[in-house]
């Protein structure tokens, strides 16, 4: 599956989950219901994976937790706030820099309607 395709299925299962709960909960649940979903609909996800850092050529094993990677190819970053500030996209795009991908969705449940809340971050895709 390409990354396109794997965000078209994360946009829809944020809707599915946004539209059912509304906005309003914490974080970490928008995170695991969206994780059941996801997998639900066939696709491999991996919650809060520890990505290593690499600083002065020492490995640190856990640089950053990511919210979610699908398919080991796309990096979900949640959020549930009220206004998404521009270094939460900076932050996404060091996450998939540091881990090596090219597509992240910041997804914001906080927000009335999810496609206000969706945010897609590329590392030279």
């Amino acid at each position: 599956m390409h990354e396109n395709e794997i965000a078209k299925e994360i946009v829809d299962a944020a809707y599915k989950v946004h539209t059912t709960l509304g906005p309003g909960l914490l974080e970490s649940v928008y995170q695991t219901v969206l994780e059941y979903e996801l997998r639900n609909r066939g696709l491999r996800v991996e919650a809060e994976q520890a990505i290593p850092v690499v600083y002065e050529g020492v490995r640190l094993e856990v640089g950053f937790r990511a919210d979610l990677i699908v398919e080991d190819q796309v990096i979900v970053e949640l959020k549930s706030v009220e206004t998404v500030h521009p270094v939460h996209k900076k932050q996404l795009l060091t996450h998939l820099r540091l881990a090596n991908k090219r597509l992240g969705l910041l997804i914001n449940f906080g927000t009335l309607l999810i496609k206000d809340g969706i945010s897609r971050v590329v590392n030279g895709l």
